[in-house]
């Protein structure tokens, strides 16, 4: 296993990870392995707080000086940039020859989304959605992700004529956002004041983006780096470690927005990755070489279990109160993510 984590991550993921090294060599103090890796892990937590507070404000700005919902720049602008970390561990993981922690990073890191972090997201505080959620970006996101599952689960491959295919329906979808989607979340943050100047905002997104991405690769260095000294399988690894940490930028911009009532962000950032990963980053990572499916558990367990999630989200919206995701919800998603880790890892 320790052949894994030097073939997918370089010695450097990342500036963090060199400045990290390179300090701990010039200064020559011993640190233990594992409170090396716990406090790598922690570096990159404040780092993904931090991006996703910049992206947030990145995100507001740009609603507000281009008029459009915040909902789409949640499902545009802050999806692709949440959404990066997958697109790098699935590019790079399968050019390495491990398809499995491609497929299973973003199987995983969807299943995270809605279990994991619109989980924790409702708990913090209830989303009210409007029909626009139902009749567009529930439907597309549940699309993606049978079109997805069907892709793989016939042949156990992901060709590029499908990449191509994949990419092409992602791009469909984004212009029709852009062009004709409505709001879909009720927002509580009415839109005053002055537009930001256009180059704070970009560089707000820069920053969210890039502190977004250090700290996913921090967490992740340090998440693998534990887990692999246990042997644990790649496919375990992508569905729960990696995933849960590619899922941490959607996590903190998510949870930022909340607290901060940008609701429709952060219901809008959650569908939009889900459909990025499948659309783009699957479509991306088999343009470059084909993925081949080489655990059968993966096309056993783990697309039902996204098959599940995402049908889950409809009914929730509806029950026990309509159009509303309350706590009762979060602890719906909660429960049923543990009961998936469990299966899972046993």
């Amino acid at each position: 296993m320790p052949v894994l984590g030097k073939s997918i991550f370089s010695r450097y993921p990342c500036p963090c990870c060199f400045a990290w090294d390179e300090l701990a060599g010039y200064t020559n103090f011993y640190i233990p392995f594992h409170m090396r890796e716990l406090l790598i892990m922690a570096l990159g937590l404040g780092l993904l707080i931090a991006g996703g507070n910049w992206l947030l404000k990145s995100a507001v700005a740009l609603s507000m000086r281009l008029h459009i919902p915040r909902m789409i720049i949640g499902m545009t602008v802050v999806s692709l940039a949440t959404s990066a970390p997958e697109l790098i561990i699935s590019v790079n993981a399968a050019r390495e020859g491990f398809p499995d922690i491609a497929l299973s990073n973003v199987v995983g890191s969807n299943i995270a989304n809605l279990g994991l972090v619109l989980a924790l997201t409702v708990i913090l505080g209830h989303i009210d959605v409007r029909p626009g959620f139902y009749t567009t970006d529930w439907p597309v996101m549940m699309l993606s992700t049978l079109l997805f599952c069907g892709l793989i689960y016939f042949d156990g491959t992901l060709s590029q004529t499908e990449g191509i295919g994949m990419l092409l329906l992602l791009f469909i979808f984004l212009v029709y956002l852009l062009r004709f989607q409505k709001e879909a979340v009720v927002s509580e943050v009415p839109i005053t004041g002055l537009p930001t100047p256009l180059y704070k905002s970009l560089l707000f997104l820069l920053l969210g983006g890039l502190a977004l991405w250090g700290g996913s690769e921090l967490l992740i260095r340090g998440a693998v780096g534990l887990a692999t000294s246990l042997g644990v399988s790649e496919r375990v690894i992508g569905i729960t470690l990696i995933a849960a940490g590619t899922s941490i930028p959607e996590l903190a911009a998510s949870i930022i927005a909340n607290l901060k009532k940008e609701k429709a962000i952060s219901l809008g950032n959650l569908m939009g990755s889900n459909i990025f990963n499948l659309l783009g980053v699957m479509g991306a990572t088999s343009l470059i070489t084909p993925v081949k499916v080489m655990d059968p558990h993966l096309l056993s367990h783990d697309i039902f279990w996204l098959l599940g999630f995402s049908f889950l989200i409809l009914p929730l919206v509806f029950f026990p109160k309509g159009l509303r995701l309350g706590w009762r919800d979060g602890l719906v998603l909660g429960g049923a993510y543990l009961v998936f880790l469990y299966l899972t890892l046993n």
